[in-house]
């Protein structure tokens, strides 16, 4: 996605939830500074290395769980949104790739990382703390943010970590991406916020981004190369 076409979304987004611009901005150049003192940055073409032609996107849904007990999964690129991950290492499953804000289990995804997944960390402007705190600890890392790119801080379009995740896969050249875990319904996965001990009923703020992520994958069916499949357990 490129930069005129994710705009007008970006800025409907910060408008209709409240958002500052001038913090999201000022949260990637912060990435870009972190990701450029600890030197563990990685960059586009590296982590398009290691994805192939079909890869599955895991979301943190409630049929999450029920998905992992039933399907095999070995062969495609696993693509992890944030507390999925925990999920998935639950299963006896290490990501290739997590998509975060670093809203998820923050001990499941540095084991996850430190068993070979690669990071794509985002920034805006409500996780400022969590950047300073935890980038230090993780390595190869992809930095994205929801403004305009810098040079080691991509925007490949996308909000939340589970439709980030497709546009992801879609801008490394996956060719079929299959949708597990997004459920966009009245519940929220136990795995979405760390105090989650059960799936919970949605509340507003969860429901808007739910309506915006609807609606991004929706854009990108319509007007990028990839087939995008849901799996249904």
């Amino acid at each position: 996605m490129r930069w005129e076409d994710w705009e007008p979304f970006y800025l409907r987004i910060v408008r209709e939830m409240g958002y500052s611009i001038e913090e999201d901005r000022k949260a990637a150049q912060i990435l870009r500074a972190l990701l450029l003192e600890g030197d563990k940055y990685i960059l586009k073409e590296e982590l398009g290395a290691v994805v192939g032609r079909k890869a599955y996107v895991f979301g943190a849904g409630p049929s999450l769980e029920k998905a992992l007990e039933k399907f095999d999964f070995s062969d495609g690129t696993l693509i992890a949104a944030d507390g999925a991950t925990s999920a998935l290492l639950e299963n006896g499953i290490v990501p290739d790739i997590i998509v975060t804000d670093l809203d998820g289990r923050i001990p499941d995804l540095k084991i996850a990382n430190d068993r070979g997944a690669f990071m794509v960390i985002h920034a805006h402007g409500d996780n400022v703390d969590k950047l300073t705190v935890y980038v230090p600890m993780f390595s190869r890392i992809l930095g994205t943010t929801q403004t305009e790119p810098l040079d080691i801080v991509y925007n490949f379009g996308g909000f939340t970590d589970g439709d980030r995740a497709v546009f992801l896969a879609e801008e490394l050249g996956v060719r079929e991406i299959t949708l597990v875990g997004f459920d966009f319904g009245s519940l929220v996965g136990k795995w979405s916020k760390p105090g989650l001990r059960d799936h919970s009923p949605i509340w507003e703020s969860k429901r808007k981004k739910f309506e915006f992520a609807k609606e991004l994958l929706e854009w990108l069916e319509k007007n990028d190369r990839a087939e995008l499949k849901r799996l249904s357990p």
